[in-house]
């Protein structure tokens, strides 16, 4: 590590930063990452260093709460990974990666087994084997979990496990630009979030496992503070493409809260697991109604999430919902013993509220979720730009038009491993850094964040920052028009002038953070209203009222990329095809019977 000096004349807007070299850089220390670096690691992968924007083992994975999916087999023996992979394009809407899909679920059972040797705390059966719950849309129990703190429990396992490898890990550092020349990736740059001092990594490999964008809107399940869109972003600006960024799914059941108490406000939108309805939890309208049967009489309050979210959004649209802009979730059929085993958290959090979900129902409506979409990445996890990884929610193919629930970890672990074996095979040190990167890119990018630390600028961080929630939320929200959407591309430039003129704190203020991810989100936002512009037609979560039926021609991806003379381009292309044991589980037809619940 070193510190260069900044005098001289012709060096005077430069700031200090450190170099630190390392073979491999991994940004992101949720599971994604971890699970990389343990991979990494084991293949004896010495020269790597993780990175975190939270203290070490606070990632948003902790806040995944309902299970991860493999066909163990537990409780439906019949089961199988193809029958997995099945399910998991019949709920992508046959917009899936193929090839992804299947490297996800062929994996999971030993994903699983692997996270239990590890000592993650799964929930049992009586005869102790890793239990499994039924979850929206999937044929079989093949949901396994660990109460309702799946996330929690499987980051602990994870990070014990890195921590007995040594894996090198800083928390509290954020990355802000790659070091790419658009073909070859050299490193990256960012900042010591605790102590201000700016950080450019001279990196061979860089692993991007730093979640995903459904943060931009303002009604989501995710801290204000990540899933903002860094990791697309950063992949984007390097050269790589983005891929399906049109598609975020909407959770059917985030807290419908009264914002106008203080207690309950912060908790707008934050996740009512699907395991509540996985364990037999109903959905009423204040009529009373049971609307489910409306809408999926088969699969009920377990249908795909894209179709629950819309029928919950209808339903209050019509004037059948609560004053809080929800529905009733209904657990109290169940016994209280049962909750509180199952459901813990949940319990815990709504008792504190003043609330008892063995007693009475819990106020819920959709809330921004997951981005499908992300960065496009080849089967190892690759993208376009060499030396460049992205993983987990910033990657893109695996969940097509709509993610199965229980999915999205089962993707970090499965992807950090292929990742993982693809990069130890390559890795022969840091590299070095091109004098034209960085006096081309790093240098001038380290002059723009010295720059925008303490800009005294006409607009609040925070307007900006909200405003573009907003406009996601009311532009590119569950129901879709062209007409909207080109509004919401206006609405864009206009928060992109004022985003070059902020009020911004020192570097390790909370408003330079915010400033940062207020450039992240604006490119996220632009590709999500492109994107649903371009499909002219509904496919799971991309609903357009103008466009409400699905085109089979429209079996594309659209991607992505970085024009030339700037600007954001577009392209299509088709979608792959399944291995013949896939195709086979798919002409069986398998699916959920809700009704053997009840």
């Amino acid at each position: 590590m070193s510190s260069h000096d900044t005098t001289g004349a012709e060096r005077t807007s430069l700031p200090a930063y450190d170099q630190i070299d390392v073979s491999v850089l991994v940004v992101g220390a949720g599971a994604a990452g971890a699970r990389t670096a343990i991979e990494l690691a084991e293949h004896g992968v010495e020269d790597l260093l993780v990175l975190g924007k939270r203290n070490h083992g606070d990632a948003h994975t902790t806040w995944a709460r309902g299970g991860i999916n493999g066909a163990l087999g537990t409780h439906d023996p019949e089961d199988s990974w193809a029958i997995h992979a099945a399910d998991t394009l019949n709920e992508g809407h046959f917009l899936n990666d193929p090839g992804k899909v299947e490297t996800v679920t062929e994996q999971m059972p030993e994903r699983l087994r692997e996270l239990d040797e590890w000592g993650m705390d799964f929930s049992r059966t009586d005869g102790g084997e890793i239990d499994q719950r039924f979850f929206g849309a999937q044929s079989f129990r093949r949901t396994a979990f660990a109460g309702d703190h799946t996330g929690e429990s499987m980051l602990n396992a994870l990070v014990d496990r890195a921590q007995e490898l040594s894996v090198p890990y800083r928390e509290n550092v954020m990355v802000t630009k790659l070091l790419s020349d658009g073909e070859q990736l050299y490193g990256a740059v960012g900042f010591d979030m605790d102590t201000g001092q700016f950080l450019l990594f001279n990196a061979g490999t860089v692993v991007l496992a730093a979640g995903g964008y459904a943060a931009s809107y303002n009604r989501h399940t995710s801290r204000d503070d990540e899933n903002n869109g860094d990791g697309p972003a950063l992949a984007y600006y390097a050269g790589a493409e983005l891929m399906d960024m049109e598609f975020v799914q909407f959770h059917p059941t985030g807290m419908a809260v009264d914002e106008s108490d203080p207690e309950w406000e912060p908790w707008s939108g934050r996740l009512v697991t699907e395991a509540v309805r996985g364990e037999g939890g109903r959905l009423y309208n204040t009529a009373g109604e049971r609307f489910m049967e409306r809408y999926s009489p088969d699969q009920m309050e377990l249908d795909a999430r894209d179709v629950v979210a819309r029928a919950i959004a209808k339903e209050i649209k019509e004037g059948r919902g609560t004053e809080n802009g929800g529905v009733y979730l209904d657990l109290s059929h169940k016994d209280a013993a049962f909750i509180q085993e199952r459901l813990p958290r949940m319990y815990e959090r709504f008792q504190e509220l003043g609330v008892d979900m063995a007693a009475e129902p819990v106020e819920v409506a959709p809330t921004a979720h997951y981005g499908m979409g992300g960065v496009a990445v080849d089967e190892h996890g690759e993208t376009s730009v060499d030396g460049l990884f992205a993983i987990g929610e910033t990657m893109a193919g695996v969940h097509g038009a709509n993610r199965l629930g229980g999915n999205s970890l089962a993707e970090t672990v499965a992807f950090g491993v292929v990742a993982g074996e693809r990069i130890a095979e390559r890795t022969d040190g840091p590299g070095s850094l091109p004098d034209s990167v960085v006096g081309g890119v790093a240098e001038p990018h380290l002059r723009d964040l010295s720059e925008l630390a303490g800009c005294n600028g006409d607009h609040d961080v925070m307007d900006v920052f909200t405003a573009i929630q907003d406009v996601l939320w009311d532009h590119a929200g569950i129901l879709r028009d062209e007409a909207s959407m080109r509004a919401g591309l206006d609405a864009l430039d206009d928060l992109r002038h004022k985003a070059t003129d902020m009020s911004v704190g020192p570097v390790t203020s909370r408003s330079f953070e915010f400033a940062v991810d207020v450039g992240f989100m604006l490119t996220a936002a632009e590709a999500v209203l492109r994107g649903g512009l371009e499909r002219t037609e509904s496919r799971g979560a991309h609903y357009r009222t103008d466009n409400p039926e699905t085109d089979p021609d429209w079996r594309q991806n659209i991607y992505f990329e970085l024009a030339d003379l700037g600007g954001m381009s577009t392209h299509t292309e088709p979608v792959g095809t399944s291995s013949q044991a896939v195709q086979d589980a798919l002409d069986e037809g398998h699916e959920l019977d809700y009704h053997q619940l009840e």
